[in-house]
């Protein structure tokens, strides 16, 4: 049962936090105040796209199996080198999947439960042949980081409003998460240091360098930030000055991609990185100083 457990990867629970900024955009844009009864649907979306998370993860362990094990460290994993059973496998995706969409149905509403919907689906498709689009090239990147701006659109969704959700950074978000990935993708070639061997564990590796990767995660990252900077512009001009800070934290997650065993290959590893989160912090506090200072002379970038 232990491995079974491990296959769910609840240590990697941490990721649905992706999910705050979203509500906090919709709190922000629509000026609500914070109740027991928001923070209590919170916690209920928090757990219940983990629910969701945790069945992409379980068929993604029993898809990958005959893959990782060209992975210098995913070849430990518990399918790689045990006899698990396949049914078992599929029960535990059919009921954490059921018991997600029912606490978004029941508890959330039906916005909510339609992105959740939409999150499984993409594990389905990122995973499952003949789809399978972690094997094709760039489609393996834009497809997992679209996770990203599902997660923003279901902290928006947490609770209704009138307010129509501003593309521009629901974008921003999602080429962000593109950026993230590529990083990931570069890491790992990185790691392996073997493109023959890298192709047997992911195809898509086939079609990849260390160069392609790095280009196109710089091309995202431009992409994320002329976007987010669309939506600090039109909704709180204040905020654009946190754009170089934004633009750091690119180039800060980017260093970290070139450390030996990066922890940009597995993100859930990534609160280890003492400098990571203080930066983080720092923008946080910049931003919600930001949020409460008006400054006048930034109207010249309206006229």
């Amino acid at each position: 049962m232990n491995q079974y457990i491990k296959i769910m990867r609840l240590d990697h629970w941490i990721k649905q936090l992706f999910i705050l900024p979203g509500f906090i955009c919709m709190i922000f844009l629509n000026k609500f105040n914070i109740s027991f009864e928001i923070i209590l649907k919170v916690l209920i979306a928090l757990f219940s796209t983990s629910l969701i998370a945790s069945a992409n993860y379980s068929i993604n362990e029993y898809l990958d199996a005959k893959y990782d094990k060209y992975h210098p460290t995913k070849k430990n994993r518990p399918l790689v080198n045990k006899n698990i059973n396949g049914n078992i496998i599929f029960i535990i995706w059919l009921l954490l999947g059921i018991t997600g969409l029912t606490f978004s149905y029941f508890f959330i509403n039906n916005y909510f439960f339609i992105c959740e919907l939409w999150l499984l689906i993409m594990g389905l498709l990122y995973n499952v042949e003949p789809f399978r689009t972690k094997d094709i090239f760039i489609l393996d990147v834009l497809s997992e980081s679209l996770n990203n701006a599902i997660r923003f659109l279901l902290g928006w969704f947490i609770i209704k409003s009138n307010t129509i959700i501003p593309i521009s950074i629901v974008l921003g978000y999602w080429l962000g998460g593109a950026f993230l990935m590529a990083t990931k993708r570069y890491a790992e070639l990185k790691m392996i240091a073997n493109k023959e061997i890298a192709s047997l564990y992911r195809k898509s590796f086939k079609y990849y360098s260390e160069e392609t990767l790095l280009t196109s995660a710089f091309f995202y990252a431009i992409c994320s930030v002329f976007f987010i900077g669309i939506f600090l512009i039109k909704y709180r001009i204040e905020l654009i000055l946190a754009i170089p800070f934004i633009v750091g934290l690119f180039c800060f997650y980017l260093h970290l991609a070139f450390k030996k065993d990066s922890a940009v290959q597995k993100p859930e590893k990534l609160y280890h990185e003492k400098g990571l989160i203080l930066y983080c912090i720092f923008l946080i506090i910049l931003f919600s100083i930001l949020m409460y200072i008006n400054i006048p002379w930034l109207n010249i970038f309206y006229n």
